[in-house]
């Protein structure tokens, strides 16, 4: 197994990935025989994310090595900064964003999961509990250097009789039209109140863990987007700031910094450039891969909710059953939900039994997602392409990577949205319900018209170049990606 391949055997969107025959000699192409696909730079170490300088120099993450180094005209020029990293699972130097006045001040905000020892390491044990850290830094033109941090994070759950994890990390960065701070963060394994269980998974009055919970403080803040000032302070404007100021204490602290919450894990975060409002995909475990409009104090659902809440028997009958599932020699049968903690037995009956169950801040709201696949097809990095490089047509639609090289070796999926910008333009009659009924979890049965691209490996970032074309990062390939008009 490659090194690539190694630190991505992780339990949902790395867990399994083998190479189909040719995949690895396949280029990656896109449908559209006006457009093609160039690299935009190769040989790169489990590149992540991006962030652009000029229309050919670019900052690239590299996941394991904790390295963020600077590419010009498609080669690497140096390494300005080499953070010491954890990497075990999907931990790992994981997000990047430029503060919005980056060329006057030279902030630059990056998402890492440190180590103890102060060496990089996939040992899962050795990170902090709240190992997961955002940390600003300054650009003077050459290199990065440390000025603060932001936020201390999660890091790892580690259950009685249980393996220690370290996946659901989120990661993803990114600054919105309000020059403020989002950060998107899996559960990282947790079954607290911000997973929707009010009482945790053990009842009234007993621990979550062996750090206390179920309630958000510092060592249960998970499965969220943060809103945050870019000094790390919480905005007055957050949906639930004054929700936590009544609330007080650390916990009060925490709520204040909420934009969302419910999230399963997410890869993908993206502002549209139209209407400014917040997208993110959202991974299910075996079923129900969502795509999400996430308005202020949005709750996605989970653990009580994944897909549309009238698919509720589908998504506790697809969770709770053992099935072979071919053509995956890795994972023969379903029935997870990744903890003995609460177990896919207890997902609802009915919608309003699943609506019923969940942790309602006050000024929270629950939506269906705007899209989802039936059965899991792990997207990854999301983006819009915010010009006319690619065609009119192209403008301002959201691209959507993939987690799995396994699924039309790395598929690249395109949405176009409706003029209200709050939904999608779905062609195929199949998809008129907002699901994509997939026959299992390898394969794209009714998402075939959304089919953009092929090829693309584990593409953990999709943004839009300064010169207005659409680049996609690939991990497994060790490389970032062009598509442009031929």
């Amino acid at each position: 197994m490659t090194r690539a391949l190694r630190a991505l055997a992780l339990p949902l969107a790395l867990a399994a990935v083998f190479v189909l025959p040719g995949r690895a000699d396949a280029a990656p192409s896109v449908v559209d025989p006006d457009l093609a696909v160039r690299t935009a730079v190769s040989g790169l170490d489990q590149p992540i994310s991006i962030a652009f300088l000029g229309p050919d120099d670019m900052f690239v993450l590299e996941k394991e090595s904790g390295k963020v180094k600077r590419v010009v005209n498609g080669t690497v020029q140096s390494t300005v900064l080499d953070l010491a990293v954890n990497s075990g699972s999907e931990r790992g130097l994981l997000g990047i964003a430029l503060h919005p006045h980056f060329w006057v001040n030279g902030r630059v905000y990056l998402f890492w999961t440190e180590t103890i020892n102060g060496q990089d390491t996939i040992v899962l044990s050795d990170t902090p509990v709240l190992g997961n850290r955002v940390d600003e830094f300054y650009w003077n033109g050459s290199t990065l250097t440390f000025e603060r941090n932001i936020i201390r994070l999660r890091a790892f759950q580690q259950d009685a009789n249980q393996p220690e994890r370290g996946n659901h990390d989120g990661g993803v960065l990114r600054f919105g039209p309000d020059e403020k701070l989002y950060i998107v963060q899996g559960d990282t394994g947790r079954r607290g109140q911000l997973q929707n269980l009010v009482n945790g998974p053990f009842g009234p009055g007993i621990p979550d863990d062996q750090f206390g919970g179920p309630a958000p403080d510092d060592a249960h803040l998970t499965g969220h987007i943060l809103r945050l000032n870019d000094d790390g302070t919480a905005p007055r404007s957050n949906p639930f700031f004054e929700a936590g100021a009544r609330m007080g204490g650390p916990v009060g602290a925490n709520i204040q910094k909420l934009f969302a919450y419910g999230l399963r894990n997410s890869f993908g975060m993206a502002f549209d450039p139209v209407s400014g409002d917040l997208w993110e995909q959202e991974n299910g475990d075996d079923s129900f891969t969502e795509l999400n409009r996430a308005e202020p104090g949005f709750n996605s659902g989970w653990v009580q909710i994944m897909g549309p809440p009238e698919r509720i028997q589908q998504f506790k009958a697809i969770e709770t059953t053992v099935t072979p599932v071919p053509p995956d020699p890795f994972a023969p049968t379903y029935f997870g939900l990744q903890q003995v903690r609460w177990l896919p037995t207890n997902i609802a009956d009915t919608p309003e039994e699943a609506l019923s169950r969940l942790f309602r801040l006050p000024g929270s709201s629950y939506s269906a997602p705007e899209f989802s696949w039936k059965f899991e097809v792990a997207p990854a990095g999301i983006g819009f392409l915010e010009s006319k490089a690619l065609g009119g047509e192209y403008k301002n639609d959201l691209f959507v990577g993939a987690a799995r090289v396994f699924l039309e070796g790395g598929a690249l999926f395109r949405f176009e949205l409706k003029g209200n910008r709050r939904s999608f333009k779905l062609t195929d009659p199949r998809l008129m319900d907002l699901v994509a009924d997939n026959v299992h979890k390898w394969e794209i049965t009714e998402s075939e018209t959304l089919l953009f691209g092929r090829n693309f490996g584990v593409a953990t970032d999709v943004q839009t170049g300064l010169n207005g074309n659409l680049f996609v990062v690939s991990l497994t390939d060790g490389a970032v990606y062009e598509v442009f008009d031929d």
